[in-house]
């Protein structure tokens, strides 16, 4: 299989240098190798990734399901409570933890996460403003016009013939 190098070289007449690719490159990188199963591959990325960024959300996560699918449960047991440490209440940290656990057969622990996921997806959503570019999604849903809507009633009604006199 041939694949595409990230580094690419750029040349300007005599001068060179390197592009190196940014964290999200880096991180879509390994999730390729995570797609294609190439596990031990995505988890030295993966890895890569989080020495740069230590709070990278998504990377953590990520090992965490690339350790399970190598079925090394302890270690992406560990992975995944690091990742419950960088978001307490999302519902994916704990639906992974269940599933990380009932593998490894701590099934009282998974049933606990089950239910911290059951109740991080009951959560409400933040209230205040939306953030910035919420509401250009061509997803969402058309609003209604508040202007004034005048209503005038017919002078004379249409004949009903399907009512009997």
């Amino acid at each position: 299989m041939l694949r595409l190098r990230r580094n690419i070289f750029v040349r300007y007449g005599a001068m060179s240098k390197t592009i190196m690719p940014t964290p999200q490159e880096k991180y879509d990188d390994a999730m390729f190798d995570f797609s294609t199963g190439d596990f031990d591959s995505a988890i030295r990325k993966l890895k890569n990734v989080l020495a740069e960024d230590a709070t990278n959300f998504d990377a953590q996560l990520a090992l965490g399901m690339a350790l399970y699918r190598k079925g090394d449960f302890a270690a992406a047991i560990a992975e995944g409570h690091k990742a419950e440490k960088l978001r307490p209440h999302e519902q994916l940290v704990h639906t992974n933890l269940s599933l990380f656990y009932m593998k490894s057969g701590d099934k009282k622990t998974a049933e606990h996460h089950g239910l911290q996921a059951r109740i991080a997806s009951w959560r409400e959503k933040p209230s205040g403003p939306p953030p910035e570019g919420a509401g250009e999604s061509e997803l969402e849903m058309v609003k209604p016009k508040l202007e004034p809507q005048t209503f005038k009633t017919p002078e004379k009604f249409p004949d009903m013939p399907w009512k009997k006199k």
